[in-house]
């Protein structure tokens, strides 16, 4: 099933509130029934171009998570970090990394039905990933597409 096909209701970007202040970030994270899906092209484009910085703080903001805990879980430094602030711009490796975990928060809504729901979750140990978090386990691509497995079982209900 395509994602702009489910049956969960989304809240679009007006009910978000300030949490929706990107694109790329908010198409994976609150999907609507209007959003625009980018091709892969579009979406490799940007990453290539480097996300600006402001994914990254919707990214934040939509995790629940301090933008320290979320630098060093996605692996920048903190120079790094305010060197990006300044510059206003991601390289592409940290942009493949934010879209990986916009994508996980995007599927978390969609299988646990609440960004709420998908928060907790994805900040708890799950016994379904040996006892690991999620955001943690999500480090590598490998981890996430565990993850990502993990929330399709629990979507068709077939938890262990």
């Amino acid at each position: 099933m395509r994602r702009e096909e489910s049956k969960v209701k989304y809240q679009t970007a007006a009910e978000q509130g300030p949490m929706v202040v990107s694109d790329v970030v908010a198409t994976y994270m609150v999907p609507s029934a209007t959003t625009h899906w980018p091709t892969s092209g579009e979406l490799i484009a940007s990453i290539v171009k480097g996300l600006a910085f402001k994914e990254l703080t919707a990214l934040q903001e939509g995790l629940g998570v301090s933008l320290d805990k979320l630098a060093g879980t996605l692996g920048i430094a903190k120079a790094t970090l305010s060197r990006r602030k300044v510059q206003g711009r991601l390289d592409p490796e940290e942009s493949d990394r934010v879209v990986r975990f916009a994508r996980l928060m995007g599927k978390a809504v969609e299988v646990l039905e609440s960004q709420d729901a998908a928060r907790q979750w994805l900040n708890a140990p799950q016994k379904g990933l040996g006892g690991a978090v999620p955001l943690d386990y999500a480090r590598t691509e490998v981890g996430a597409r565990e993850v990502e497995a993990l929330l399709t079982r629990i979507e068709h209900g077939v938890y262990a």
